[in-house]
């Protein structure tokens, strides 16, 4: 059933979903990506290993290529004097890439801004959004994405590089793109759901082993945050995915390290040095640690808290049009532009230190010690966090041995600064991230709690900014697990394993009392009707039949065609039931469910007969599976394409050979909560619910995903809404004056 705001049902999706809230995205598609089930007795194809690591290593060779070639001419520019014209070129050559990453995210592709996490996430959940796997949606979130990063834009490609691996495992599951003429026949073994949908998953592991060169965390964070289905042959798939990228990767980095990578050097792929010779901690270093968790589970919620008030404001400037979104986008990157070239003339010049590991100061290419506008021998400690990709950023706040290299003042500023830089930049027309954004900050905070322990603590500042990160990372994105793991491949430290777990249980903890996860903030945003695994307690108080709605469409086993196309033409609905009447049977049977997609099949086929009859067992003679396989990403056939004659509207067509005879029905004085258990575990589209007596119509409605939303069930019933029961979460009335 087709849901209003142009989202489709996914392999698991329901059909008829209200607008929960209106959506962020910029442009609806008007094609319909519903995805039908696999046809019986096909055979899913195991293998599911695809290569994603070059387009990871792409992006960040050509992302450290062109911010660097901008450093390093607006320094030589700094180096002659001319600050004025250095200022000019960095912010114009910012305002270019972000202008250009704008215009063909708003006219191509808006389907590729954002960073795309939480659009996979909703299809592994069973919600297909028009067209975000599509071929242009991957180009653009490909070239947007380095445009953008490059750009000095607070964001990051750890969550666009998710989306593209999923684009291209979706791509090459349905055997390419018959649009553009790339087909592969021997990928056609993958055009079913549950193949399409592993290859997703795979795809987003992928992309976070690519990012970070995580293989073992980025199979985790899809275990832990992506997949709402998991079993066992999906583990070894995604770990032997994400294996030949870290491979790949690792020979790919062996050639930069001999040079020939241009200024991308040892790049963004290196892992984080923060290891530490003869460091241990005790007892009397863990009070700091739990403050820090504290404090960063408290940032944290405010982070979403103040996120989903900007993307609301963002909002009202898309509703005006495409213009108002790339002015806002310019907007952003003029005003980061002058933060970053501006701050930085605030902090004053510090000596160079004696000891320095690396020339001092920094000149032409990237370093701890950027000279910007200090004479010979000092350098500009905030120009080494500002005058840097968010990278280069991180090395520096993750370093050790450098505990007197950046000031008290300098730290606070750039942690405010990069704070809420990211939370206005993501909501632009743009390829956005928020895991570096989040990674940044938190560094910036954790190394800012380890000066102030100072001498009192036998963790250096490097390690004061990991556990940062950490905190900041579980307060905002709520996930434990997979980002434990992730942190322990980027820094190569198993020492702070202990106290990584303990941060980030407790700022995920902390953070729960007072709003969701980041990404379930922005899928909300979205209106993308995401299930959770768990049924609100309210929803044992009401059985499936008190939210079935009306009015239900039923075909006959043998149906006018004239009827079918008048139904499909003037309802969205995806999945009709299918009833035989007497004289075909002894009563009126529930025979199963047939498909939408099935029926525009048919009629165009011109299936029909001139006298109501059965077909009999030789039906399927005259079809192939081909013909009712899996259309790919949102380019199947529309009733209003179809062409019937008035003789054609009063023939007939036998619809029980194509119909679905065992779907999965529920009894219509079942429990909501367990239906809805049932509903997400099983990955359903449809559950159709039957009378209890036998002596009424055999079919009472069909329960859909809209049917599950708490939106829609406390909509029926208000009454609810003040028994509801909630975890415990603190409101802030006072800022309601904000919203």
């Amino acid at each position: 059933m087709a849901l209003p705001n142009g989202l489709a049902a996914a392999p698991a999706a329901d059909e008829e979903l209200g607008v929960l809230q209106q959506p962020l995205l910029l442009r609806r598609s008007q094609s319909n990506t519903t995805s039908q089930i696999a046809i019986v007795g096909s055979n899913p194809c195991p293998i599911e290993s695809l290569d994603y690591d070059l387009i990871g290593f792409f992006n960040n060779l050509a992302v450290e290529n062109i911010a660097g070639t901008k450093f390093v001419v607006t320094s030589n520019m700094m180096l002659a004097g001319k600050f004025m014209v250095a200022f000019l070129v960095f912010a114009s050559s910012n305002l270019g890439l972000t202008l250009f990453a704008s215009l063909i995210t708003a006219f191509i592709a808006p389907e590729a801004a954002g960073s795309g996490i939480p659009e996979v996430k909703a299809y592994l959940n069973g919600v297909d959004a028009p067209a975000i796997f599509s071929l242009r949606t991957l180009l653009v979130k490909i070239i947007g994405s380095i445009c953008a990063v490059s750009s000095s834009l607070n964001i990051g490609k750890a969550g666009p590089m998710v989306h593209t691996g999923a684009c291209i495992a979706a791509i090459l599951g349905q055997g390419g793109s018959k649009r553009y003429g790339l087909t592969w026949k021997w990928l056609c073994v993958f055009k079913n759901d549950r193949d399409r949908r592993d290859l997703v998953t795979c795809g987003s592991a992928a992309g976070i082993a690519a990012a970070f060169r995580a293989p073992v965390g980025g199979v985790l964070f899809a275990l832990e945050e992506m997949a709402s289905w998991w079993r066992s042959a999906l583990l070894w798939r995604a770990f032997f995915t994400t294996a030949v990228v870290a491979i790949v990767l690792r020979a790919l980095i062996d050639v930069c390290l001999r040079g020939e990578c241009g200024l991308f050097g040892k790049g963004g792929l290196i892992m984080y040095d923060v290891t530490s010779e003869n460091i241990s901690y005790h007892l009397r270093d863990v009070p700091p640690v739990l403050l820090l968790a504290i404090v960063g589970g408290l940032l944290g919620g405010i982070y979403n808290f103040l996120l989903r008030k900007v993307l609301r404001l963002y909002n009202l400037v898309n509703k005006k049009g495409i213009f108002y979104t790339i002015i806002l986008a310019c907007i952003i990157s003029i005003s980061t532009s002058c933060l970053l070239f501006g701050l930085p003339w605030l902090a004053s010049c510090r000596a160079c230190p004696s000891d320095a590991s690396e020339p001092c100061p920094t000149i032409g290419r990237s370093g701890n010690y950027k000279k910007f506008q200090c004479p010979p021998g000092y350098y500009n400690d905030l120009a080494s966090l500002f005058f840097n990709t968010n990278d280069d950023a991180i090395k520096n706040l993750f370093s050790k041995d450098t505990d007197s290299e950046f000031h008290r003042s300098s730290m606070l500023t750039f942690f405010a600064t990069c704070f809420f830089l990211s939370i206005f930049s993501y909501g632009i027309v743009a390829p956005t991230g928020l895991f570096v954004p989040v990674i940044v900050t938190g560094a910036a905070y954790g190394r800012f709690v380890g000066m102030l322990v100072g001498s009192n603590s036998n963790l250096n500042h490097g390690l004061f900014a990991v556990l940062g990160s950490a905190s900041l990372l579980g307060g905002s994105m709520r996930i434990t697990v997979s980002l434990c793991v992730i942190i322990l491949e980027l820094t190569n430290n198993l020492l702070l394993l202990p106290l990584i777990m303990l941060v980030l249980l407790i700022s995920k903890t902390i953070a729960d009392v007072f709003n969701e996860n980041i990404y379930d903030i922005i899928m909300t945003a979205k209106g993308l009707p995401y299930l959770e695994g768990h049924a609100e307690p309210y929803m044992r108080q009401l059985t499936v039949s008190d939210v079935v709605t009306g009015p239900l469409q039923i075909f006959h086993g043998i149906e006018k065609v004239g009827n079918i196309f008048h139904i499909l033409k003037h309802t969205g609905h995806n999945g009709f039931p299918v009833v035989d009447e007497p004289g075909f049977s002894a009563s009126p049977v529930l025979f199963g469910l047939i498909l939408r997609d099935h029926l525009i099949s048919l009629l165009k086929m011109k299936a029909f007969s001139q006298n109501p009859t059965r077909l009999g067992p030789d039906a399927f003679l005259q079809f192939s599976a081909d013909d009712f396989a899996k259309k790919g990403l949102g380019h199947g056939d529309k009733i209003e394409d179809i062409e019937l004659t008035e003789e054609e509207m009063e023939m007939f067509i036998d619809l029980l050979p194509f119909t679905n005879t065992s779907p999965y029905t529920v009894v219509e004085t079942m429990s909501l909560a367990k239906a809805l258990i049932l509903f997400r575990e099983v990955g359903l589209r449809h559950l159709l619910v039957i009378p209890k007596v036998p002596d009424r119509v055999p079919i009472v409605g069909i329960l859909t995903r809209h049917d599950f939303m708490p939106e829609h069930i406390l909509n029926l019933y208000p009454s609810l809404v003040q028994s509801r029961w909630k975890r415990l979460r603190v409101r802030f009335p006072q800022l309601s004056i904000f919203i």
